[in-house]
């Protein structure tokens, strides 16, 4: 994984002492977000950085109008977004992806907390099928979106293109498929943008999903690694056949090589896009972090902020 170079984490540190004296706080955890987080950065790649902050002031919790959950800001080819330490842990409490991925991230820009033992009991005791409904939604929505042929109604209603015949369209709708005539003037036909980052993004979500769904199966639900490459190496061959793992490897070397908004058509493919949408309950889901044990680690966030 490529490291940071000083003068951004020299930038970065100057962005959070803005936020920390514009907004009255106190950031007790910042680290890398997206590509820099799990090992795809090109060239031309933006710095997105999540982080969790407490306000200087704790009144301001008991106060009307008091402090904002989720703090979002962008400087050029920075993105911040950070989120309230309360807001923070009811994102674990609900094993919300972005929010365990702030625990994981190997690139850190501040601690003042120490993330280490909060992650280790989140990565113990989160529900894995939240998580893997989540990393579906991603697959599946972004393959509908940017992968997928589609039809536009006037509402703005999007339908995947799943045949081209004489004349009309067969479409996927949300209870199966329907059929649309060539002349029906309330659909438009639209392009769309099936680049190398777009399949890539469908690619990490859909394995790490269907990983999930394997390991889970076997009995231990293995949480795939955070960073792509070593997910890859090191977990991805017990569960994936080589095919499937090169295509994976040539989008991420291209992704790094800057050649992230290259079209290259539909590179994953319509099913392994759509990983099933029922999973065992009775295998899958368990009752994920406990809130008074999160709690704890909220105060000790608190006391880190002041």
């Amino acid at each position: 994984m490529a490291s940071i170079p000083s003068h951004v984490r020299e930038t970065i540190d100057s962005h959070l002492d803005e936020i920390e004296r514009v907004r009255a706080v106190s950031i007790v955890l910042a680290v890398a977000r997206g590509s820099h987080a799990w090992g795809g950065a090109g060239p031309d790649s933006d710095y997105d950085v999540g982080f969790v902050y407490a306000p200087t002031d704790l009144r301001r919790y008991a106060h009307l109008g008091g402090l904002e959950g989720v703090c979002l800001e962008e400087r050029e080819e920075f993105e911040y977004q950070g989120w309230d330490v309360r807001k923070f842990a009811a994102l674990l409490a609900d094993s919300n992806d972005g929010a365990i991925d702030i625990l994981r991230s190997p690139v850190r820009y501040r601690t003042r907390y120490d993330p280490d033992p909060l992650a280790d009991y989140v990565e113990r005791t989160y529900n894995p099928i939240d998580l893997y409904h989540a990393w579906r939604g991603i697959a599946t929505n972004n393959y509908r979106k940017y992968l997928s042929e589609h039809l536009v109604r006037t509402d703005d209603e999007t339908f995947p293109i799943l045949e081209h015949r004489d004349g009309e369209y067969v479409v996927e709708t949300e209870d199966g498929t329907a059929t649309v005539a060539a002349d029906d003037e309330r659909f438009s036909e639209t392009a769309t943008r099936p680049t190398v980052k777009r399949n890539l993004t469908v690619t990490r979500a859909a394995m790490a999903a269907r990983y999930l769904q394997a390991t889970g199966e076997r009995g231990d639900h293995e949480l795939p690694a955070l960073e792509f490459e070593r997910f890859l190496d090191e977990q991805a061959p017990a569960v994936f056949d080589a095919e499937r793992l090169d295509r994976a490897r040539n989008l991420l070397e291209r992704k790094r090589a800057g050649e992230g908004g290259v079209r290259i058509g539909d590179a994953v493919g319509r099913a392994f896009a759509h990983p099933p949408k029922r999973i065992d309950p009775a295998v899958h889901a368990r009752d994920g972090p406990d809130r008074e044990r999160l709690n704890g680690f909220v105060d000790e966030m608190l006391a880190a902020g002041r």
